[in-house]
């Protein structure tokens, strides 16, 4: 059989276009829309982990020897669900070995991490373990397939794994068929990667604090109002943190944020002078962010004074140094 990569491309060549699936195929959920694709690339992926199975060495590993999938993308384990599988593996043993491959003096995960954190939960030192052949593409696209097929997996999760697995694939619009995605699903998740460092940096300690839809209406919303945007996802983003607000309405108060600032510098900054001619209106000077206006109606001047003027104007920035 050839690599994950291969079969995942093969697999899906024939999936239809997402608006050719009609809804009621569709099974629905708050998270980001995936189509019926994603069904068989992870079928597989999962006939790939029992072909590495069928073809490895049976071992009982140390569990200290033992490391995480590199490319998990999963930084959140529940702990009661990892609890309920411990007391199982405490009371009636590991049913199923895990998959790993080595590297150097360890082992990594290929299938079966949270087995691994249960046992370490329990205590056990050893662990039954399958010993693989397993190329890095393989570890990449097996950890990504398998984990976003899973509901209790945040947007932001699966948007890092997106990321750190695109090389595996020619392009995107491959990359969204063999995931079972749509293309504007995927680049949803792909948003995550435009959102502020300060909220990133949050996100990788709580990863549920965003969901993609969310995400991708703050980076437009930052986007479109520049620097005012920005200082408004600043100001506002704590909130977020702290449940005061929530993320579906974030991308809104940081809109109505930095729109009221523009609107208040704007009046601010400018500033409008009238001067006349006795009693006659004769012009205006404006001063705003963009500079100085100048306007005399057409008959208040002599040709003298405007002579004058363009004398005076010329001599002023003749006489001063550029930036004084």
């Amino acid at each position: 059989m050839s690599n994950m990569r291969e079969q995942l491309l093969a697999k899906t060549a024939g999936i239809r276009a997402t608006s050719s699936i009609n809804e009621d195929e569709v099974k629905r959920s708050t998270r980001t829309q995936t189509a019926p694709g994603l069904a068989g690339a992870l079928a597989v992926a999962q006939l790939r982990v029992q072909e590495l199975e069928s073809t490895g060495a049976a071992s009982q590993l140390a569990v200290s020897d033992i490391v995480a999938n590199p490319w998990q993308p999963r930084r959140v384990f529940n702990e009661a669900k990892l609890s309920e599988l411990a007391e199982s593996i405490r009371e009636v043993g590991l049913m199923q070995a895990i998959v790993v491959r080595r590297a150097g003096e360890i082992y990594q995960i290929v299938a079966g991490e949270r087995r691994w954190r249960a046992h370490k939960l329990v205590g056990l030192d050893n662990i039954k373990a399958v010993v693989v052949e397993c190329s890095d593409a393989d570890m990449a696209v097996l950890a990504l397939v398998e984990n976003v097929s899973r509901d209790d997996l945040s947007d932001y999760e699966v948007a890092m794994s997106i990321r750190q697995t695109e090389k595996e694939f020619p392009d995107r619009k491959r990359m969204a068929e063999a995931l079972g995605m749509s293309r504007s699903g995927l680049y949803q998740f792909l948003s995550f990667e435009n959102l502020p460092d300060f909220i990133k940096k949050d996100l990788d300690i709580q990863p549920r604090l965003l969901g993609g839809t969310a995400a991708q209406a703050i980076v437009a919303a930052i986007k479109k109002h520049g620097n005012n945007g920005l200082k408004a996802a600043v100001e506002l983003w704590p909130l977020v943190v702290k449940g005061v607000i929530d993320q579906g309405k974030v991308a809104a108060a940081i809109k109505s944020l930095a729109t009221r600032r523009t609107t208040t510098n704007s009046s601010i900054e400018r500033s409008i002078d009238k001067f006349f001619s006795g009693k006659e209106h004769a012009g205006s000077i404006t001063k705003d962010i963009s500079g100085i206006t100048v306007k005399i109606k057409s008959g208040v001047l002599t040709d003298a004074q405007e002579t004058q003027i363009r004398e005076l104007i010329s001599q002023m920035f003749h006489d001063q140094p550029r930036g004084g």
